[in-house]
């Protein structure tokens, strides 16, 4: 036993655990790395979350928060204190808003707010299994976040414990909600032009005090351990419509969807010819690609507009809540169709599976990928949210070519940067990204960045090494191929 779980054992109410079979199990979460934690805490109470962070201090160690495990960028992942907020578990709905513990699964939040006739409108393709503080660590969105906004748009307040053991609940802390406006200085010109993002810390959407809380959305567990969050809960909508489109080519996809855009859709999502491959469906032979596209208010007036500025063929309208449902599980069911469809052996590691651009440049974003395939000889699975320009992609070719991941990155990433697009939009920067921020932000915005990191944790104890990173992570920690 070490040091510090003895200490750990003396005083946290919950579990404390360092058992082989433990570290193991939260050494991976659902990204292509590996990290083994020294101890495991779960914590009953926040109590126990300020007396981890107390002793990792003592011990010169660090904490890192944990949902449910299914991030995709190793956000979760460190070699001290993994801390898991599953008993901080407890939904209070009230009439506009939500009141849900951190270690809420967003399906039990789903089925608690269904009756009420209400619904909270992030929705990730793992909504039934990832937690809401999951969420808010890596500001998820879902397909309806095009007409919804991301988690940060859905956010009214968050309780935190930060790296000094503060409990913090932030917009309502006017003291720190000033310090942290006066810290915030921003080159507007190298902040994303972009409908969704959660690269870096958000400090572009903190316009007055009363956004103070929105510095935590994004931010990976980095300033604080979220221990609740006051969610914004809407009215289930009366009647959805949802359209799947077949293209002959991707080109016309892509024209179509600037014009469906302006429609206001609730969702509008992108599927490519490997995916579709997989879903129970008679396509036509010629089919490139398809566009899924949901409107959830005026249905007649938006299907007449919709049927006549499409070039597409549409094989699906539906309106029956099942079929809705089973086509849209068609969609989120795409990484496990990509993952699938590919050899364990071809299956390069996602670390540029998130990236978004303006919607204008989506040309631009298949021009690239379409140069990275023919230099690194790779091929390309593309699905995601073209509505929001956020578009995932996975890689196919030769796994063992460790150091082209790298080169992929790098070129990727820059190409990105350049058209005022992120490196990722709903996924977080995690070990795969965080050495490509300063890059993405410049110099001024990245200082600002430290200097809130400074604020809420000056110790650097939690998840350090995550957004604020001098070291290069991206193919350091990789399973064992």
């Amino acid at each position: 036993m070490n040091s510090v779980e003895t200490q750990l054992k003396k005083i946290i109410r919950g579990k404390v655990h360092s058992e082989t079979e433990f570290r193991k199990f939260y050494s991976v979460d659902a990204s292509s790395y590996q990290i083994f934690p020294k101890t495991i805490v779960i914590p009953k109470n926040e109590k126990d979350v300020i007396n981890t962070i107390k002793i990792a201090k003592k011990y010169k160690t660090n904490v890192t928060v944990r949902g449910a495990g299914t991030g995709l960028v190793g956000s979760a992942l460190n070699n001290g204190i993994i801390l898991d907020m599953k008993n901080f578990d407890s939904i209070k709905i009230k009439k506009n808003y939500a009141i849900v513990g951190t270690g809420v699964v967003k399906g039990k939040l789903d089925e608690k707010l269904e009756r009420y006739r209400k619904f909270f409108p992030p929705n990730p393709s793992v909504g039934s299994f990832c937690s809401i503080g999951g969420m808010l660590g890596n500001n998820s969105s879902g397909s309806r976040s095009l007409k919804y906004g991301s988690m940060i748009d859905n956010v009214l307040e968050v309780t935190i414990i930060d790296g000094n053991e503060k409990k913090i609940v932030l917009p309502k802390d006017e003291k720190l909600s000033n310090k942290i406006q006066k810290k915030i200085k921003i080159d507007e010109k190298k902040i994303p032009k972009v409908s969704k993002n959660s690269s870096g810390y958000r400090i572009d959407k903190i316009i007055s005090n009363k956004d103070s809380h929105k510095i935590i959305v994004g931010s990976e567990g980095t300033l604080g351990i979220i221990i609740s969050a006051k969610l914004k809960i809407k009215n289930i909508p009366k009647k959805r419509i949802l359209f799947v489109v077949e293209y002959n080519s991707i080109k016309n996809a892509i024209n179509d969807c600037l014009t469906i855009n302006k429609t206001n859709p609730s969702a509008m999502e992108f599927v490519d010819k490997i995916t579709l491959q997989q879903i129970n469906h008679k396509f036509h032979k010629n089919t490139k690609c398809l566009l899924f596209v949901e409107y959830d208010e005026k249905i007649s007036q938006n299907m007449k507009k919709f049927k006549m500025i499409i070039s597409g063929n549409i094989i699906k309208k539906l309106t029956k809540k099942q079929d809705i449902f089973q086509w849209w599980k068609y969609r989120d069911s795409s990484l496990y169709y990509s993952l699938k469809n590919i050899k364990k052996e071809n299956r390069i590691p996602h670390v540029i599976e998130d990236a978004a651009v303006p919607i204008e440049k989506l040309p631009e974003l298949f021009d690239i990928l379409d140069k990275i395939n023919k230099k690194f000889k790779t091929k390309s699975v593309i699905y995601g949210h073209i509505g929001n320009g956020n578009l995932h992609v996975r890689l196919i070719g030769k796994r063992k070519k460790i150091t082209q991941i790298k080169n992929i990155a790098k070129q990727y990433f820059d190409e990105i940067i350049n058209i005022g697009g992120t490196i990722t939009a709903e996924h977080g920067d995690g070990l795969a990204r965080s050495e490509f921020i300063k890059k993405q932000y410049g110099k001024i915005n990245f200082e600002t960045f430290q200097k809130i990191k400074n604020q809420f944790d000056p110790n650097n104890v939690l998840n350090p090494g995550k957004i604020i990173s001098e070291k290069s992570t991206i193919i350091k920690n990789f399973e064992k191929l």
